[in-house]
């Protein structure tokens, strides 16, 4: 049953957080003909959002200039405004803490803010990968505290896994099937209510922590098989096979096969990270994920693979990599997106400057590395010059961006390390794959 909103009400919905998942959520909504609020505390990125620029690579700026001339979407850091919204949704990051446990605190930050502004009849509903319990549990504790309301009760409480993939165009909001969990029958009501306004196809689950459990199974899946191509990849170099070779034959078959392929490790906001959610909630429960923590080991293990091809082929040419310059090509953790969370790309560039080499990168989604963030925190990408290409003793290929001349780069740099596959066929002479 739907609970009467208040007539004063401003915003159906108020986003908090716009990242990779908050943005694309609001201006779905706006497009649903919604008005929308979207919350961040990020300074820069809000100035950003309100002269109608996107500080997303792969959406255009254009999308959000257009939602906001509706006059239907409107950006803020003032966390009052969420009581003029008759439901909230909470897109904030859930990183790893140092030791491969869950970080929670931009989840319960969120509920905080939140907290105060409830009121009887309103939803929430959290969108950030997390274990199963964290909405029941968690972030329901924390929302009750703070507002003296009853979940299931007061207000509707759900949760509903983004799946965002940045960079790939045909990857609509509206046309991704949306899996949707309730605290109560109630509040899964509410939350379709919502979403149906902005997706075609709503999958209903049991509760809270089946939707939880739904985006780890995605992601601990893709996690395990990109583990077991990289093991496949190293076995068959050694056999002198090409695994790539080996793959685009394997994915002919029509049924029972489905490709992933190898590369330098695992990067992103999800792959790297939402498998060791499970594994650490698990340990509950007395037992163990031994097939996920093996393919963890061989993800991570990746960016040691990759610098001792490079070198081992350095040796193999009478050269040494102490003092050598080398270019990383790519630090974003997938092409065509500026995102470099958990980007392999940076174990390998510590692995090259502590082995003496001299590391230059080279991307053109992310010109300069965010102060702040890393051991590599303000450098910037060379500029794509053959000049200055050709100052390098060595290249190493982590992402496969789009529009990169990489014809160019083998013409320019005496010794490549390729781990996406992606030099031209006719350039493959100073190529070593990896």
């Amino acid at each position: 049953m739907t609970i009467p909103q208040p007539s004063n009400l401003h915003y159906d919905v108020t986003i908090v957080g716009l990242g990779y998942v908050g943005i694309p959520l609001a201006l779905g909504f706006v497009e649903a003909g919604l008005r929308v609020l979207g919350l961040d505390t990020d300074e820069g990125r809000l100035r950003e959002l309100q002269h109608g620029h996107s500080p997303l690579a792969h959406l255009p700026s254009e999308k959000i200039a257009r939602a906001l001339a509706t006059g239907r979407l409107h950006f803020t850091d003032d966390t009052d405004r969420i009581s003029e919204s008759a439901a909230v949704v909470i897109c904030v990051p859930t990183p790893l803490r140092r030791h491969q446990d869950p970080d929670l605190s931009h989840i319960l930050s969120a509920g905080e803010q939140v907290a105060p502004h409830l009121r009887r009849g309103m939803l929430v509903s959290l969108e950030s990968s997390t274990y199963p319990g964290t909405t029941r549990e968690e972030l329901r504790a924390v929302l009750e505290k703070g507002s003296g309301l009853k979940a299931g009760v007061d207000f509707h409480l759900a949760f509903s896994p983004e799946r965002e993939d940045p960079g790939n165009t045909d990857s609509v909001l509206r046309h991704v099937p949306k899996v949707v969990g309730g605290l109560t029958p109630a509040c899964l009501e509410r939350a379709l209510e919502l979403y149906r306004h902005a997706v075609d196809k709503l999958v209903p689950v049991k509760d809270c922590d089946t939707a939880e459990a739904v985006k780890l199974t995605e992601n601990v899946f893709r996690f395990v098989n990109i583990a077991l191509v990289n093991e496949l990849k190293r076995i068959y170099t050694l056999m002198g096979i090409d695994v790539w070779e080996v793959i685009n034959a394997a994915k002919t078959k029509p049924y029972g096969f489905m490709p992933f392929y190898p590369g330098p490790g695992v990067g992103g906001h999800c792959i790297p990270i939402d498998p060791y959610y499970l594994t650490w909630k698990v340990r509950e429960y007395g037992t163990d994920t031994r097939f996920i923590e093996l393919a963890g080991q061989i993800n991570r293990s990746m960016p040691y693979y990759v610098v001792n091809h490079l070198l081992e082929a350095m040796n193999a040419a009478g050269r040494a990599l102490r003092g050598a310059r080398v270019l990383v090509l790519g630090i974003a953790y997938k092409p065509g997106v500026s995102d470099d969370r958990e980007s392999p790309a940076y174990p390998i560039m510590d692995l090259l400057r502590a082995k003496g080499a001299v590391v230059e990168y080279y991307d053109p989604h992310i010109p300069r590395i965010v102060p702040g963030h890393n051991s590599w925190s303000g450098h910037q990408s060379i500029a794509w010059r053959a000049h200055e290409l050709a100052t390098f003793d060595a290249a190493v290929v982590c992402t496969p961006h789009p529009g990169v001349k990489y014809a160019e780069l083998a013409d320019n740099v005496p010794l490549i390390i390729d781990a996406c596959h992606v030099v031209p066929a006719d350039r493959k002479a100073n190529v070593v794959a990896a």
